[in-house]
């Protein structure tokens, strides 16, 4: 029989391997190195298996919680010793909690970026200088990604608006040309770790 143990312990790790590609984003922000932020985009194609297996080992880990005990297992039992809080059903809510926010964290990971629009004062540009370009991008997977590049890009002084789309593999900045050009625009994605595709 698989113990507890073990199986708490592969659905944390299949958990975190599910969501590693929307993650490491995150941590790449917190900790300044926004260059690793598309280094395990290549886990985003394996993803669906990683959440099944995962819910699959959380399902079976719940089964043995709540299954009967054979007459062996209440004999084994100590009346007088209270199990571990590793062993108790409690300690598997928590890592059934767990997971469940890392199995979800690419639809809520876009908090974790500034949003600079809202801090940028409204200023009168002439039409003509506003320019439109789409940047197209390799090694987005997830909203949190998009947010990634939107806030960095939104960074630069200039830039009225950024759209990035994972599922098109692309950025759509607005900038006005007199303030931003873009080499700034594509060195801010560049930095991001993400890969632009000419």
């Amino acid at each position: 029989m698989i113990g507890n143990k073990k199986l708490i312990g592969t659905s944390m790790l299949t958990a975190l391997a599910a969501s590693l590609c929307c993650i490491t984003p995150v941590l790449a922000v917190l900790a300044g190195t926004t260059g690793l932020a598309s280094t395990f985009s290549w886990i985003e194609p394996f993803r669906p298996y990683l959440i099944g297996f995962t819910v699959l080992v959380l399902a079976f880990a719940w089964y043995q919680k709540f299954k009967p005990k054979t007459e062996a297992e209440i004999d084994c039992e100590c009346d007088d010793e209270k199990p571990k809080f590793i062993n108790s059903k409690g300690f598997l809510f928590l890592i059934t909690l767990f997971a469940g926010a890392m199995l979800a964290f690419p639809s809520y990971s876009h908090i974790f970026y500034s949003s600079s629009d809202a801090s940028k004062q409204i200023v009168y540009i002439e039409q003509s200088k506003v320019k439109e370009i789409r940047v197209t991008i390799e090694g987005m997977t997830c909203a949190g990604c998009e947010a990634h590049i939107e806030s960095e890009v939104t960074k630069l002084d200039g830039i009225l608006h950024v759209k990035a789309d994972y599922e098109a593999a692309n950025t759509i900045v607005k900038y006005d040309e007199t303030k931003v050009d873009l080499e700034k625009i594509e060195t801010a994605i560049l930095s991001t770790g993400y890969k632009i595709i000419k």
